[in-house]
């Protein structure tokens, strides 16, 4: 068997191509360009950013919309440090995210930092490239690590270790595929149970459930069990098309929602935490209603609040399992929500659904539908307003990326998505500033959709150096920013209360100007007939972005910022 020699950065980098590292994002400097040379030389495609937390929510993006692999490569120290709000996300949202990380090894450099302490703190797993021999296994193990376990690991390459020699064979051993957790007998039997028990059942399905593919078991349970159908936000558009659809339950619930779910017997959570978001800090639960959690992990278990089941399984076969054994079990369902149902695949409980409450959906079921008093002025448009004429004038086959801040509501509730992978929603953190590089990552995983960065002025200013990654990226982005030349959630939050705002308002800012110079087609948006210029961009050939530089009304806050301020 013959061996040529190369070196642990090569190794490396083509291992990662191997276990599936398609696309690669960072910013290049000493410490990692041999290794990101190495995996551009294996066939990756490698997106440079112009700062490293752009780079991280890209890769962070990419992993959640394209269901594979995200990959970040960054210099030693600074590199990193300078990526760590983003890893921050991707950690809390479990992305399987690998970070190749140069390291300074010797505390007498300027770049040393204990890079294994950063990914500890923000819940990132540290690995280390130890020794020529063992790094294509300690490549592969973190690949594993970030795949089976959902886990985004802090891959470090030091620096004395990268230039050693390894002998190249002929490779094997390249990760295997996730293994399902099934749920015990007994767990099982108790939540069939309760199920059958339940006159007003309510599931609600988070990105657990959305990861598993588990749209088609839980809607056939819920089915069967009569239940109502919700999401949390971040697994918005799981049951799109489904006709007893909640849509998001919590902060974000219309009022019929909020109140369905409040009146519910049993609430079932399928790979959803069941948190202050998701459940409005436990005023969405009726004093007698029962709760369920359904997770892979028993330490999520009952997390953030009491369970009268905790049900360790993987969502999809949990349901399955759970709709077998309900009364009269069913084999399967038709396409397309309740009117498309195959002849004899009526549930034997009507449980929730009834005409009634049907109807109610259909006319007061999403955000849109529900009446408003329009504070629209010459100068600056209403952000519902602003909303619902996008939502009608672009094409449904969107992805939608949203950044944080007091407008985000109108984006997420009122801009429908496809289904489950149409909404990115990088808010485990809280960070302003990562929608404009979770737009850029969606739009490299799919590229067959438009997507839309919905920003507020702070989180655009803070990320508007990536608006040249996208231009040079040739991606035809949708870019509204939703401008009161504030930060609007403290604002909202403070003024009423008679605090001076000096410190979170600024003069307003010609954001269509600054992105006209990055090279985008940029226009300023007052009036919804400003939005006239929607239609050239979308029929041309949309190989550069579009910045609307919408100035909102601020004098209201967002229906949901009360609620989000309680859990701060």
């Amino acid at each position: 068997m013959s061996a040529t020699e190369e070196t642990v950065a090569s190794e490396v980098g083509q291992t990662l191509r191997e276990a599936g590292a398609d696309v690669v994002f960072g910013v290049v400097g000493s410490g990692n360009f041999h290794v990101t040379n190495a995996l551009v030389g294996a066939g990756a495609r490698f997106v440079a950013a112009r700062h490293e937390g752009g780079a991280a929510t890209m890769a962070d993006a990419y992993a959640r919309v394209s269901g594979g692999l995200g990959v970040l490569s960054v210099h030693q120290g600074p590199g990193l440090t300078n990526a760590m709000t983003g890893i921050a996300e991707a950690a809390k949202s479990r992305t399987p995210l690998v970070v190749l990380a140069a390291e300074a090894t010797s505390r007498l450099s300027n770049f040393w930092v204990d890079q294994n302490a950063l990914a500890r703190a923000v819940g990132a797993l540290p690995r280390r490239i130890g020794s020529a021999k063992s790094a294509r296994a300690d490549t592969l193990a973190a690949v594993a690590t970030a795949r089976s376990d959902r886990r985004t690991v802090i891959l470090n390459l030091p620096l004395d270790v990268q230039q050693q020699r390894v002998e190249a064979m002929n490779r094997f051993g390249l990760v295997s595929g996730e293994t399902t957790v099934h749920p015990r007998e007994d767990d099982l039997s108790a939540l069939t149970a309760l199920v059958e028990a339940a006159d007003r059942p309510v599931f609600i399905a988070g990105r657990g459930a959305r990861l598993a593919d588990a749209r088609e078991a839980i809607a056939t349970l819920a089915e069967r069990a009569g239940a109502l159908l919700a999401t949390s936000a971040a697994a918005r558009g799981l049951f799109r098309g489904e006709a007893f659809d909640l849509d998001v339950s919590g902060g974000f619930a219309t009022p019929l929602a909020a109140e369905l779910i409040r009146s519910a017997d049993l609430i079932v959570g399928w790979g959803c935490g069941l948190n202050m978001w998701t459940l409005r800090h436990g005023t969405l639960i009726a004093p007698d209603a029962k709760v369920v959690q359904v997770d892979t992990e028993q330490d999520a278990l009952g997390r953030h609040r009491r369970l009268d089941l905790g049900v360790v399984g993987d969502a999809a076969d949990t349901a399955r399992q759970v709709a077998g054994r309900v009364s009269g079990g069913v084999s399967g369902r038709g396409s397309g929500g309740v009117a498309g149902r195959v002849s004899g695949l009526v549930s034997t409980k009507h449980g929730y659904r009834s005409r009634e409450i049907a109807d109610r959906l259909k006319t007061e079921g999403r955000w849109p539908q529900i009446p408003y008093t329009d504070r629209s002025t010459a100068d600056h448009i209403d952000p519902r307003t602003l909303s619902v004429a996008l939502n009608e004038m672009l094409p449904l086959e969107r992805t939608v990326a949203v950044d944080s801040g007091n407008f985000m509501g109108y984006p997420v509730m009122y801009l429908d998505v496809p289904d489950a992978e149409g909404l990115v929603f990088t808010q485990a953190y809280q960070s302003i500033g990562l929608g404009l590089s979770s737009a850029i990552g969606a739009a490299l995983a799919r590229p067959d959709r438009l997507t839309v960065a919905a920003l507020g002025d702070g989180g655009a200013l803070m990320s508007i150096t990536e608006l040249e990654t996208a231009v040079r990226e040739r991606l035809g982005l949708l870019i509204v920013v939703y401008n009161d030349a504030a930060y609007g959630a403290e604002v909202h939050h403070f003024g009423p209360h008679g605090h001076d705002l000096g410190t979170v308002t600024f003069p307003d800012t010609d954001i269509a100007a600054i992105a006209r110079g990055f090279g985008c087609e940029g226009a300023t948006v007052r009036v919804v007939e400003d939005l006239k210029v929607l239609g050239p961009w979308l029929g041309g050939a949309r190989d550069r972005p579009l910045v609307l530089d919408a100035k909102v009304a601020g004098d209201e806050a967002a229906w949901w910022l009360e609620e989000a301020f309680r859990g701060h």
